[in-house]
């Protein structure tokens, strides 16, 4: 039985967005420190 109410919806579409921007966020620091251990 899920939700189909307009503001779960939201609040769900909103969960998945913050957990796709966290999971960049790690992306781009990783490939930062790959770069920064690169150069010493």
């Amino acid at each position: 039985m899920s939700d189909k109410s307009p503001k779960s919806t939201q609040k769900k579409n909103s969960q998945k967005q913050t957990k796709a921007d966290s999971a960049a966020e790690k992306n781009k620091q990783a490939a930062a420190n790959q770069v920064t251990s690169k150069k010493k």
